[in-house]
């Protein structure tokens, strides 16, 4: 395994614990606009900085979901949490994937906020471009986050993205993550598990869409559910932070109630 302590911050006392994982854009300030309304009675959230970003800025690593994965179990140990959920954000949900391959029955729930499947994300060789040269371009990440959250946000506060995924992120360790999450395919390691999981996907977000969750996450995990934010692009956290918690902490919060099959929905 590893002994790195990915850095982290707690939230809440509840005996539900919950690691909540970042995406390719930014540390763990990524769920920032949701922390004041978390349910903190019921659950306990640990926050973390993946390497590369944040506190692990300067972090050595493989950069990869599978070291990722290790990392996580490795702070759950720590912790002292025998057994938990994950919520990962893009990337991050395919970190939260990769930990479900790694460690299957300390799982209780898996939630993927606009995930990358288990199978990467192929790309045609001009998006691919535009993605790897992200790492050293502000324009293309400004792109990036225009595109998938509809072309409908503030230049403002697509300009405040940007300059927080830079400030936040290695550029070597932002490409190489890229190579990971995109280009692996790892979905026959987690095919048939039977950890409840839901997919929360935003209806502005061309990417990572209700239409491909259903042909990969709810064809991999029997009774997953997928779950459409009409609002919401590729950011739920800073789009609708306020319905991603009701829809998340409601999926939760039914821990134990594993059996039946999802359905697809609207909010």
């Amino acid at each position: 395994m590893t002994s790195f302590v990915l850095p982290h911050e707690v939230h809440g006392d509840g005996a539900h614990k919950v690691f909540a994982v970042h995406g390719w854009f930014a540390d763990r300030s990524a769920y920032a606009a949701v922390l004041p309304d978390l349910d903190r009675e019921t659950f306990q959230y640990a926050l973390v900085d993946l390497r590369g970003y944040g506190e692990a800025k300067d972090a050595v690593g493989a950069y990869t979901t599978a070291e990722a994965a290790a990392d996580l179990v490795e702070l759950a140990d720590r912790l002292g949490w025998e057994r938990f959920s994950v919520i990962g954000h893009s990337m991050g949900g395919a970190v939260a994937q990769r930990l479900l391959a790694l460690a299957p029955d300390r799982l209780r729930r898996l939630v993927g906020v606009s995930p990358v499947p288990a199978s990467g994300l192929p790309m045609p060789a001009d998006q691919w471009e535009l993605f790897a040269d992200a790492a050293h371009k502000p324009e293309n990440r400004r792109a990036i986050i225009d595109f998938t959250t509809g072309n409908r946000r503030p230049a403002v506060w697509l300009d405040r993205m940007v300059t927080r995924s830079i400030a936040l992120s290695d550029a070597k360790a932002f490409r190489a993550w890229l190579d990971s999450w995109a280009g692996e395919d790892f979905h026959a390691e987690v095919e048939g598990a039977g950890v409840p999981a839901l997919a929360v996907t935003g209806a502005l977000d061309p990417a990572l869409s209700a239409g491909l969750m259903q042909e990969t996450w709810q064809s991999w995990y029997p009774g997953s559910e997928v779950h459409e934010l009409l609002g919401a692009g590729h950011y739920a956290m800073d789009e609708t932070p306020l319905e991603l918690i009701r829809v998340v902490e409601a999926f939760l919060r039914d821990d134990g109630d594993s059996d039946g099959v999802g359905e697809s929905e609207q909010a």
